[in-house]
């Protein structure tokens, strides 16, 4: 592997396979690269192969087959080198009540080993990196549900990764403070040139906040790319709209006129309801309007709909993904797994 130092990938995965006991085959052999400073979303039903790919990234458990590299460290060759590189913030809280923040974050730092001598700077840093100096020294059981998620955050910072993975960070919280914490994630990444690994259910999340997204279903990589070009790969927007009745011979003519457009892909009929898929829905709306006006037809309804992540994530899996979430076993699992982990 490429050492830190070098134009490496934050994360380089190359054809990583595991397989459990019994022949199961957890993971089939995926390849992808999350570069230095992205915010990369993975996405996947329980089951899917999505929390064994983190575990094996986070050398909680190691490959059947292929090879991973984060930071330029070698997952299983270099594991202690790439645990000082990434921090991981659970989707529960891993905070402790009866303490205070600073408390909390002077025990996460005691097991990465801080020494004492840059203890208070360290505290003082990630305190304000997340907005709690002024409560750092109330207890946490007084802290608002968001409050506790930016210690929980703070406490994955204390050692200074330089990559983050997030697992399900919002997970329950309203939507005042989910984009709070939104916010948050984005200054890690602009004022510290974090990368950062983020796993979700909420796609309304990976849109907003995710450079790319990799969507993984039974073991294998179904598409990756930007939030904006899954979406186009479905085909474009669809713009559906209905004519006043009688419009008759100026309806048609307006539809052949549609058709000549550049950018439309397909028309069809559905009842009364004319369909239209094109791409930048948005700038044919006022070419339909014109060409409706130059044949004397009259519009009576229109609707554009835009292509989401929820289509993107049903085309590739067949299944939404809320319907994969819960599998509180596989859960318990891999939280336990990373609480020792962090220690």
């Amino acid at each position: 592997m490429v050492h830190a130092g070098t134009a490496a990938p934050a994360i380089e995965v190359i054809d990583l396979k595991k397989t459990y006991r019994g022949g199961i085959e957890a993971v089939k052999g995926i390849s992808f690269q999350v570069e230095k400073g992205e915010i990369f979303g993975f996405l996947g039903p329980n089951g899917a192969g999505k929390s064994t790919t983190i575990m094996m990234l986070t050398t909680l458990i190691k490959p059947t087959g292929g090879r991973a590299a984060v930071d330029g460290f070698d997952v299983v060759k270099e594991a202690y080198r790439v645990r000082t590189r990434l921090g991981y913030v659970s989707q529960d809280l891993a905070v402790d009540d009866n303490l205070t923040g600073r408390e909390n974050l002077i025990l996460q730092a005691h097991f990465y080993h801080i020494p004492r001598s840059q203890l208070k700077a360290r505290i003082d840093e990630v305190l304000e990196l997340v907005g709690l100096r002024e409560r750092c020294d109330d207890r946490v059981e007084f802290y608002s549900g968001g409050m506790r998620k930016r210690l929980d955050i703070a406490c994955g910072l204390i050692h200074r990764p330089s990559i983050l993975f997030l697992d399900e960070p919002t997970l329950g919280l309203d939507i005042q403070t989910r984009h709070e914490i939104w916010r948050y994630i984005e200054k890690l990444r602009s004022e510290n040139k974090m990368t950062i690994f983020l796993t979700t259910h909420y796609m309304d999340e990976a849109d907003a906040l995710c450079d790319r997204i990799a969507i993984i279903d039974r073991g294998v990589i179904k598409a990756i790319d930007a939030p904006s070009a899954l979406k186009d790969q479905l085909g474009g927007d669809v713009i559906f709209f209905r004519f006043s009745d009688g419009s008759g011979d100026a309806a048609a003519a307006t539809m052949a006129a549609l058709r000549e457009l550049p950018g439309v892909k397909e028309i069809s009929q559905h009842g009364e309801e004319k369909v239209v898929v094109a791409r930048n829905g948005d700038l044919l709306l006022p070419q339909i309007f014109e060409a409706a006006q130059k044949n004397g037809a009259r519009i009576e309804s229109v609707t554009l709909k835009r292509p989401t992540l929820d289509d993107v994530y049903l085309a590739h899996t067949g299944r939404a993904l809320r319907e994969g979430a819960g599998g509180k076993e596989e859960f318990r699992r891999q939280r336990m797994a990373m609480r020792r982990a962090r220690r």
